[in-house]
């Protein structure tokens, strides 16, 4: 979550921040009423009365499983397009041609959304993102 968000946060009065803190239960009867925080520390299991929820995703990508499969920043986050470009020196298996916009490091795979490096981490760009990628897949087939 950018800093900024951060500070704004706990400048608001019936907003708490909790760190190392994991939503184990939402209790309710046909809605929201309490969720059940778990500390990832102690263990310690608290029920606090609440109606509404945001879940926050997307801020540690999760793709440790992709490692030497496709190339990631030092963050997680996969690398895409011109930041493939090092030196002015195309990754392995371009060798005709420029890795397009939203294209990995393995030809014909795309990268949308959060998970892409340097994305703006927001929805709308997110969708724009996916439905670009889409027609750059058709391209990849010849089907456009």
């Amino acid at each position: 979550m950018s800093h900024y968000l951060i500070e704004q946060l706990r400048e608001i009065d019936n907003v708490a921040v909790r760190l190392s803190t994991v939503v184990a239960e939402c209790c309710g009867d046909g809605h929201l009423e309490a969720v059940m925080l778990r500390s990832t520390e102690s263990e310690v299991v608290e029920s606090v009365d609440s109606s509404h929820l945001f879940v926050f995703i997307g801020a540690e990508p999760q793709t440790d499983w992709l490692d030497g499969v496709l190339a990631r920043d030092d963050h997680g986050f996969l690398l895409a397009g011109p930041d493939l470009i090092v030196d002015r020196k195309r990754p392995p298996g371009f060798d005709d041609r420029d890795p397009w916009p939203l294209e990995t490091s393995l030809p014909g795979v795309f990268v949308a959304g959060d998970v892409r490096a340097d994305s703006v981490k927001r929805v709308a760009s997110a969708v724009g993102e996916g439905a670009m990628a889409v027609t750059l897949v058709h391209k990849y087939l010849g089907l456009s």
